[in-house]
């Protein structure tokens, strides 16, 4: 089901991009060239048609995320099970063991080099 709300979300949200790059502020843009659909259905009317699919996706994509969020079970939830709530709380605690030094460091410092005088 989840997977279904989001090919549907990811449709509609090409479709809104498409249509809004279709329209132009200025009554211009592809809506114009066509001339044979304004004639049929007139520039006022393919401006119309557009604003209205651009607010139908809009408010269809918003109402499909609220429904996304609302039908994934995410975050952390109380369990029953003692076993899980055991591992739970093993996996909480800071560890006790002492910080152990990098592998490449020796343990022991060396003995300072002794300066002899070249002869």
């Amino acid at each position: 089901m989840y997977l279904v709300l989001i090919v549907i979300t990811i449709i509609l949200c090409v479709l809104l991009g498409l249509i809004v790059l279709i329209q132009n502020p200025k009554g211009g843009g592809l809506a114009s060239n066509f001339s044979g659909s304004s004639q049929l259905m007139g520039v006022q009317k393919t401006g119309d048609f557009l604003e209205k699919g651009t607010w139908v996706l809009a408010i269809s994509i918003m109402v499909l995320s609220l429904i996304i969020n609302v039908s994934v079970k995410g975050g952390a939830q109380k369990s029953e099970d003692p076993q899980q709530m055991e591992l739970l709380k093993k996996a909480s605690k800071p560890s006790a063991a002492p910080a152990t030094a990098p592998l490449n460091v020796p343990a022991t410092t060396p003995a300072p080099a002794q300066n002899t005088p070249k002869k």
